[in-house]
């Protein structure tokens, strides 16, 4: 079941409406004793339905999780979808240029207070989550996977666990590199980053960024899932490809 509503983010958009898309398992009205782990997603819009996906094609989670009875919450946030770049702006914890739109002034910092201080706290009010870091996890791609990987580094008593597919590593690769190397992680920390064969060439070095990242999680002793994907590439059905792969890692026993 997914249940969708509106909701305001004053923070960042003021009173303009964007949708919250809740799944719960087919389990939650069935076992009322039971309470879940809670995955948060960036760019909830093409998450679930075909018909709200940007692209009209989304990646199909809702089947995914039906189909492999996965006892888990997701909590799925629309992005911004103002033209002056409100998405990227957003989703990044670094300001940078981008060669066709200029400076992007980074708001991923207040995204990432929101989503921990406000979401967070809303969705254990409402629904029976098991609340603790151990089962709270995140995940997204490209700008949402650089946020995912954010989320992990600087919120780590908040996320446990993150999937970031095809991440723009390539935003601000020496700020990210410091910002693993002094993270407070915790232990069992967990990861899973990917990126698409033949998107590598979107990006100069791209392969050599997303690499370093990967071996710096892991000096810091995270433990991480790096795949290269045969043929993937930039877009909402390579990322419904990979569903498997870093579900799998997120709902792991330790």
């Amino acid at each position: 079941m997914i249940q969708k509503r509106n909701i305001t983010i004053p923070e960042l958009t003021g009173d303009e409406q964007r949708r919250l898309y809740i799944y719960l398992p087919d389990s939650y009205d069935t076992q009322p004793q039971l309470r879940y782990p809670v995955l948060y997603m960036f760019d909830g819009h093409n998450v679930f339905f075909d018909s709200d996906a940007t692209y009209g094609k989304c990646w199909g989670m809702k089947e995914y999780m039906d189909s492999s009875q996965t006892e888990m919450i997701i909590a799925a946030v629309e992005c911004n979808h103002s033209p002056d770049n409100g998405r990227l702006k957003e989703y990044t914890p670094f300001s940078f240029t981008e060669p066709n739109s200029g400076k992007i002034n980074a708001k991923g910092k207040l995204t990432m207070d929101w989503f921990v201080n406000v979401l967070k706290p809303e969705i254990d009010r409402e629904y029976r989550t098991i609340p603790d870091r151990e089962h709270t996890f995140i995940a997204g791609s490209s700008m949402g996977g650089l946020m995912s990987l954010y989320a992990l580094l600087q919120y780590p008593e908040h996320f446990s666990r993150a999937a970031a597919l095809s991440p723009s590593v390539w935003v601000a690769p020496r700020k990210l590199e410091q910002m693993i190397r002094n993270a407070a992680l915790l232990p069992d920390t967990f990861l899973y980053m990917d990126y698409g064969e033949l998107e590598i060439g979107n990006h100069p070095n791209i392969c050599h960024q997303f690499a370093r990242v990967a071996s710096l999680f892991m000096e810091r002793g995270v433990l991480v899932e790096s795949r290269i994907v045969p043929g993937g590439t930039h877009c909402e059905a390579s990322w419904e490809r990979q569903i498997p792969y870093f579900m799998d890692l997120l709902t792991i026993e330790r």
